[in-house]
């Protein structure tokens, strides 16, 4: 387990270690399984869930859920098609009604009343759009790097890399990928890269490595996004939950006007933008971590 001599402050020896399940889910063309991993004291009422971006998977988190362990039972789920999940019978149910219809299974299956929630790109679009139905579960939200206005400029920048299905000879050739294709995270440690790296590819029955989810997902992104801004401001503006909002100064994903309007509509959000950072905070430096503890224990 890899983990910052700078994170063990936030841990006690009483903290379980992780553990893997899964959860039943059901879907316009069957039942799949949908992975998560679990941190902290599985009997703590104070739920966190933590939902990643597109083509990224549940171990994201690890930094910032072995931080919140000691105060929250911290669940992070693979979304379907990534990471331990299954794979969908038809692409084009990759798509937010089904994600949000698994991810309220999710909480059910976790016996929570209210839960809190940091998504990350694709899983922050996710909690808005749970986090704006009336009698909403989500008590305090943060946001990291997505907003209700995404424009099809962005996604197109997105859609290239979605679409590619590298193969990797062995974990150094993916580890040179993914550096590349993940340099906007901000400036990562060299064991930190490597945890993306193990944790984002999976072996092949011809030894070979590819990244850890199916390359499925990207069809319906491509019908859906490419031509049209993806505008959720009715969303937003009807979400009462505190809410966070961080922003990487260079997203081309999340820009400065629409992280003012943030603060000025819906929930009134606190914004904090993180410096030498695109799209999206990585969620393993120090300062994020502390800044998102503090939002999520300060009520």
């Amino acid at each position: 387990m890899f983990l910052p001599a700078m994170l063990q402050k936030f841990l006690t020896p009483k903290v379980p270690p992780m553990r893997e399940r899964s959860v039943q889910c059901i879907g316009l063309h069957g039942l799949h399984r949908m992975a998560y991993v679990e941190w902290g004291n599985p009997n703590n009422s104070r739920v966190l869930i933590c939902v990643h971006g597109l083509t990224r998977n549940a171990r994201d988190f690890d930094f910032l859920a072995q931080a919140l362990a000691a105060d929250y039972r911290v669940i992070c789920p693979d979304v379907a098609g990534r990471g331990r999940s299954d794979w969908l019978k038809v692409s084009d149910d990759y798509a937010l009604p089904l994600y949000v219809s698994d991810m309220v299974t999710l909480i059910a299956r976790l016996d929570a009343d209210s839960v809190d929630w940091v998504g990350t790109s694709m899983g922050g679009l996710i909690g808005m759009l749970i986090a704006g139905q009336a009698g909403s579960p989500i008590r305090r939200m943060v946001l990291n790097d997505v907003g209700p206005l995404i424009t099809s400029a962005s996604m197109q920048r997105i859609a290239e890399y979605v679409r590619k299905t590298p193969v990797f000879a062995g974990m150094e050739d993916a580890e040179k990928y993914i550096r590349t294709i993940c340099a906007p995270f901000g400036r990562l440690t060299d064991v930190q890269w490597r945890h993306m790296v193990v944790n984002g590819v999976r072996q092949r029955a011809d030894g070979q490595l590819e990244l850890s989810y199916d390359p499925a997902i990207a069809e319906p992104f491509r019908k859906s996004f490419l031509s049209v801004d993806v505008d959720l401001w009715p969303v937003y503006d009807l979400i009462r939950s505190p809410t966070l909002v961080l922003r990487g100064a260079f997203s081309d994903v999340l820009s400065a006007d629409t992280l003012a309007q943030m603060a000025q509509r819906g929930p009134h959000a606190r914004t904090l933008e993180i410096p030498n950072v695109g799209h999206a905070p990585a969620l393993m430096d120090e300062a994020q971590i502390a800044a998102i503890r503090t939002f999520l224990l300060d009520a």
